[in-house]
């Protein structure tokens, strides 16, 4: 009989996912690429590719090539504010995936029976309690529970609220927690609290598999926690999901982009979806920028707050392997702490 506390704290992870660590990769657009979720299923986590708003038929060819580059289980992140969300719905099930995750907005309980019918297990992502609660009563088979730290599209919550609110009273489905993550000694915790698993995203974008340009990996491996910023919104007629990035010259160009937004809302020269689409497609093309071509000035820096915590580049073997050991390191703390 092992002697590991992981084993006990994985198991109900690693049974949910049929993976070895139930360490999650947080799909990124542009960064999340097939090689990038490979390496993490292959080394034991669980790789999520990045739906975002990619053509249809490019997201089954990089979903066939994930398939091609890894026999493990991987997950596929659907967004669903985004204009092809629908669609890649349809290829989901076409394809039959055997997980789907949920984000970026709230599925209705027929989209996710949909999938659900498809044979895939479902996920969805709660950035507050009253989410939580609706996304497990329309069907959801685990909920991600995403602190305002995370990085990309986020809620207003802390993790530490979320945690009191949510994990210690959720027991039915299970809980996997993200939001400023990067270290084991903390996800350790986390599943002493009683989380099935943990997500990071930020860690693995700096990853040597990580597509992102070299000076994206340069910037965040220099960057402070507080560098990490989340965009405000400036009118509920423009409802934005709000955004933490890097603060950098694309911040403020966005705000911009709200007020000449708004602007013609009150001029009545644009409609408030058109709005909305304008809102997402700076996202996607200011991220694009900043990760494919290194515009560290102009281009989106989407980070969370964990950035603080990331000093260099590894491999993702090396990134999984680190957390596992530092996780069993602490369990057994605890236990000799506790006597």
């Amino acid at each position: 009989m092992s002697d590991k506390l992981t084993d006990k704290y994985f198991a109900r992870g690693k049974k949910f996912f049929g993976i070895k660590y139930p360490i999650i990769s947080g799909a990124m657009t542009w960064v999340s690429d097939p090689n990038l979720v490979a390496a993490v299923s292959n080394s034991g986590g669980l790789g999520c590719l990045a739906g975002g708003n990619t053509p249809v038929d490019i997201l089954e060819k990089q979903i066939l090539e994930t398939r091609e580059l890894t026999d493990k289980p991987f997950a596929v992140n659907l967004i669903t504010i985004a204009p092809l969300y629908r669609d890649h719905i349809e290829l989901a099930i076409k394809l039959k995936l055997p997980y789907v995750i949920f984000a970026g907005g709230f599925p209705n309980k027929k989209e996710i029976q949909k999938v659900k019918d498809s044979g895939a297990t479902v996920l969805c992502f709660a950035s507050t309690e009253s989410i939580a609660k609706r996304m497990i009563s329309f069907g959801a088979e685990g909920i991600i529970l995403e602190g305002s730290e995370a990085g990309g599209h986020v809620g207003h919550v802390s993790l530490t609220i979320l945690l009191q609110q949510v994990l210690f009273h959720v027991k039915d489905v299970p809980i996997f927690v993200a939001g400023g993550l990067a270290t084991g000694k903390m996800c350790a915790h986390l599943l002493l609290m009683g989380a099935a698993g943990v997500q990071l995203g930020t860690r693995f974008a700096v990853a040597e598999e990580s597509i992102a340009h070299p000076n994206f990996k340069e910037k965040f491996i220099r960057s402070k926690a507080r560098d990490a910023v989340s965009t405000p919104q400036f009118d509920s007629r423009l409802p934005v999901v709000a955004v933490r990035a890097l603060r950098n010259k694309g911040i403020d160009e966005f705000g911009l982009l709200q007020l000449d937004l708004i602007k013609q809302l009150d001029e009545g020269t644009i409609r408030r979806q058109d709005a909305q689409m304008k809102v997402e497609e700076f996202w996607v093309g200011a991220l694009r920028r900043a990760v494919i071509d290194g515009d560290m000035l102009s281009g989106s820096l989407m980070a969370g707050q964990s950035v603080g915590l990331i000093n260099k580049i590894q491999p993702v073997k090396e990134i999984i392997d680190e957390l596992v050991v530092d996780i069993e390191d602490e369990l057994q703390r605890v236990k000799a702490e506790l006597g």
